[in-house]
């Protein structure tokens, strides 16, 4: 089983952690974000794990090397540019494809700034089950934008939080259908490797936005409810902190 770990943000809602090192290498709970994504994707069988980087690249690189690549096989994926979600997928292609047979082999690709309770067995069997091209762990919760899903959960569309001027939320639909419902995308995809074939011709592009194209066309971009799990965005020092307290607690591992 193989995996990516989006890696290559700046962190910019992290600093001033992220001022001297990549937000990969925070620690929580003497962890780093990099050490607890690997060691989740480790216990529900991955093996093989990509990693993109384009902050601090190097010191992601030496930080695997020094822990021995966590008794993974990975590769660093180096971006001397940032490549947004779709691009740096796009440009691990290489990655998922380099064995024979791989064309519709699904694998998981997983922000290093969440940590969650999700199961992913459970996750990846529900994707094979149903066939899609893409399954997104989805909750129920407060969010400052949404994914928007058909009664059967398959993807039409996204909400943006009601501007400013309070004209209310803003909806972008990509495929019609009512009712809709809006739920939290929590940065957890189960993907088929033949989605490299449908992606855009440009290299930076967000994988949301290409999910977006691809439902229109009638791909299965379907929703994987995972309301009954712990989850927690890593993304500033606050969560940090309540993610830590969670740890000490036993709440996640």
């Amino acid at each position: 089983m193989k995996a990516m770990v989006l890696a290559a943000g700046l962190g910019t809602r992290l600093r001033p952690l992220t001022d001297s090192r990549p937000k990969a290498l925070v620690e929580v709970a003497g962890r780093t974000l990099l050490e607890i994504a690997l060691s989740r994707l480790r216990e529900f069988g991955v093996r093989e794990v990509i990693v993109n980087a384009h902050h601090f690249a190097d010191m992601i690189v030496e930080y695997l090397k020094a822990n021995d690549n966590f008794g993974l096989r990975i590769e660093v994926s180096r971006e001397d540019r940032l490549l947004d979600t779709g691009g740096g997928l796009k440009k691990a292609a290489h990655f998922f494809l380099e064995d024979r047979g791989a064309f519709d082999e699904p694998f998981i690709l997983h922000n290093v700034d969440v940590i969650s309770a999700i199961d992913l067995g459970r996750m990846l069997q529900f994707h094979r089950e149903n066939r899609a091209l893409a399954t997104l762990a989805v909750q129920q919760r407060q969010s400052s934008r949404y994914l928007l899903f058909d009664q059967q959960g398959e993807l039409c569309g996204r909400r943006f939080a009601a501007p400013k001027s309070g004209n209310g939320p803003q909806d972008e639909i990509a495929r019609s259908s009512s009712p809709l419902t809006p739920l939290a995308f929590s940065g957890i995809h189960v993907i088929s490797s033949r989605i490299f074939d449908l992606m855009p011709k440009e290299n930076v592009f967000s994988i949301i936005d290409c999910y977006l194209q691809l439902a229109a066309q009638g791909e299965r971009i379907i929703a994987f409810r995972a309301d009954e799990y712990y989850w927690r965005d890593l993304g500033t020092p606050e969560n940090l902190m309540e993610a830590a307290t969670d740890i000490v607690r036993g709440v996640v591992r």
